[in-house]
């Protein structure tokens, strides 16, 4: 068992190695990049995980993280509300934005349906995009999930739910690898991908 000559130390790197991916001597490594920087950086990275986590909240429209009850690209005038492009997380927005070939709007289900990791579609925020699609106003729906078993049950999933409307329904361009994360693909294949998006069949 490692001993720690500070407990302050060992209590820090315990709890940094409870973040996804961080082993014990990445959280060590991180640790002492802390202690060797001056005081205010320690209350600079202290503030803004506590405003992490006290003051970000949930788009009410698309279910993103924002700072607000609309986030920034919802409350933006200049995006096409007719537009709603339908992503697993809020990585795949970043993802998506950072190509600059997307201004409609988003919608984040947080997660695809995995009855083998027990999740539903009443897990995640499919109703509530079926309620946006109702209010009317909506012309397109884009699938941009993962290229994944779990991926395309989802979209089969949200497809049969909006078929009663009219709007229509389409799906990023298979220029990304099946089985690939969006997060993962490179920004111009991504691009290219939502320009060249096609109809959704079932």
């Amino acid at each position: 068992m490692e001993t720690f000559s500070s407990k302050y130390l060992e209590t820090a790197v315990q709890e940094i190695g409870k973040l996804p991916g961080i082993g014990k001597k990445t959280a060590l490594r991180l640790a002492l990049h802390i202690v060797r920087h001056d005081e205010n950086y320690a209350f600079s990275l202290s503030e803004a995980i506590s405003n992490l986590k006290r003051k970000v909240c949930f788009c009410t429209t698309c279910h993103a993280i924002s700072d607000s009850d609309v986030c920034d690209i919802c409350a933006n005038p200049l995006r096409d509300f007719s537009t709603i492009c339908v992503v697993e997380t809020i990585k795949d927005v970043l993802v998506i934005e950072a190509t600059q070939q997307f201004r409609g709007v988003y919608h984040v289900l947080g997660g695809v349906i995995s009855p083998i990791d027990g999740v539903s579609p009443f897990d995640l925020e499919i109703q509530t995009l079926v309620e946006r699609v109702e209010r009317g106003g909506v012309e397109e729906i884009i699938f941009a999930l993962p290229v994944t078993v779990e991926g395309d049950t989802t979209s089969f999933y949200i497809h049969k739910k909006l078929q009663q409307f009219s709007c229509k329904i389409s799906m990023i361009a298979r220029g990304v690898a099946v089985g690939n994360e969006l997060e993962y693909t490179d920004e111009l294949t991504l691009a290219r991908s939502i320009r060249d998006r096609v109809e959704y069949k079932a």
